[in-house]
């Protein structure tokens, strides 16, 4: 695949629960390990939009944009299927950010990931076929767990961790995706003497805007 290759809609759910004291967590699954994209690693529940999602979303959300509609509920459902975790609805979830990859990858996704707070203390169970495990994690837990080595994240979902974990509540994280304007975040890779970085734009929301190639998770 390359990138004048035609991309996979797919859509991504952010599902985050605040708590009494601490961080808000995140609905977080780990994908199975038999898997030709992103196998073993952490990710938001989410995937491909199929069409039926357009014929539904035409159905229940007709002001939608078709796009935007079917994306939406494609996330509830891959969140259904994956996690055993129902979210409505689809009209309440918050636009947070759109990936696309550009460079030669095994699966090229056009993902839309969407913000949505959690109601009551549902408890997620993976599905066990596209999902080994599904749980609740703090961003920052998250991260300090792929550094120890004791789970991986890729690229897209590393960023959005270390954005997510800016936040102390479901109401910030949503403040700053209706104040940021909507963009595809396209990685890009930079030459530099000490090596070749994996880079996003510095004013997209980001506080780390890249890492060397060679320990980027990129599929």
């Amino acid at each position: 695949m390359t990138e004048d290759d035609p991309a996979f809609p797919a859509a991504s759910l952010i599902l985050m629960r605040e708590r009494r004291s601490g961080p808000p967590e995140l609905l977080i699954v780990q994908r199975s390990a038999s898997l030709v994209f992103a196998a073993g690693a952490y990710v938001f529940p989410g995937g491909r939009v199929d069409p039926a999602d357009y014929e539904a979303a035409s159905r229940l959300h007709p002001a939608l944009e078709p796009e935007d509609g079917a994306a939406r509920i494609a996330a509830v459902r891959e969140t259904l299927e994956e996690t055993a975790i129902a979210v409505s609805p689809a009209e309440a979830l918050v636009p947070f950010a759109r990936w696309l990859p550009k460079e030669r990858v095994k699966r090229r996704f056009d993902t839309r990931f969407y913000l949505a707070e959690a109601q009551g203390e549902a408890i997620p169970v993976a599905d066990g076929v596209e999902t080994a495990s599904a749980f609740w994690a703090a961003a920052g837990d998250l991260l300090a767990r792929c550094a120890r080595g004791d789970g991986r994240a890729i690229f897209p979902t590393r960023r959005l961790l270390e954005r997510l974990a800016r936040f102390s509540r479901f109401s910030d994280a949503r403040a700053e995706a209706e104040r940021l304007p909507q963009r595809i975040i396209t990685p890009w890779v930079e030459h530099r003497a000490g090596g070749d970085w994996l880079r996003i734009p510095d004013d997209a929301g980001y506080p780390i805007t890249g890492e060397p190639v060679g320990t980027a998770m990129r599929y």
